[in-house]
């Protein structure tokens, strides 16, 4: 096995996903960023969840929007639902591993609020059930997914954005959600904080 051939093919992956993504996904991603400026205007916040990887994106939104993503700016209120393992645990353990987000939004979502949600697949049945606790708090929902968008998909409305990397390949996904991550954060500080 040729190592330095894989890493290159590995290489190539990223970049044709991303070039094919660059010609699909901008409109959808520069909606997404307006929603989140109205609300964060409007002094709503993001809440943001997801599962493995997902959360890990979740907790690096949140965190580019609360310190600070490339220049210096008021902190942004965004919170990543994955991050309080004494919640996460007794709720999955008192209920299901399934209502871990959608119990946190009822408590913490208020009407015009956003959720990002995130999954790979589309599938992940607690950020499902965290997009109807979403709706049932009147938040509006920004989705990154892949594959066919899976039942997240199905559950949104015409004021959510869906954002949906054209690929089957679960890491190739999740290199393409990090890029949206931050062309959000960078243009959500255009818009409120004017050029650099």
């Amino acid at each position: 096995m040729d190592l330095n051939a894989r890493i290159t093919q590995h290489f190539h992956a990223s970049i044709d996903t991303k070039a094919e993504a660059s010609q699909v996904l901008p409109p959808q991603i520069a909606f997404a960023s307006q929603m989140m400026v109205e609300t964060l205007l409007n002094e709503g916040k993001i809440l943001a969840c997801g599962n493995g990887g997902s959360a890990g994106d979740s907790q690096h939104f949140s965190s580019e929007m609360l310190n600070r993503f490339e220049r210096e700016r008021p902190s942004l209120p965004a919170m990543a639902l994955t991050t309080d393992t004494s919640t996460l645990t007794s709720i999955a353990n008192d209920y299901s591993f399934n209502e871990v987000f959608s119990k946190q939004i009822r408590a913490l979502g208020q009407p015009g609020d956003i959720l990002l949600a995130i999954s790979t697949s589309g599938n992940s049945g607690n950020v499902i059930q965290a997009i109807q606790a979403a709706h049932e708090r009147e938040m509006r929902v920004v989705a990154l997914t892949g594959k066919e968008g899976g039942d997240m998909a199905a559950l949104l409305t015409p004021d959510d954005c869906e954002i949906r990397v054209p690929s089957q390949v679960t890491a190739r996904i999740q290199e393409v959600h990090l890029l949206v991550i931050h062309c959000l954060c960078d243009l959500i500080d255009e818009q409120l904080f004017g050029g650099a």
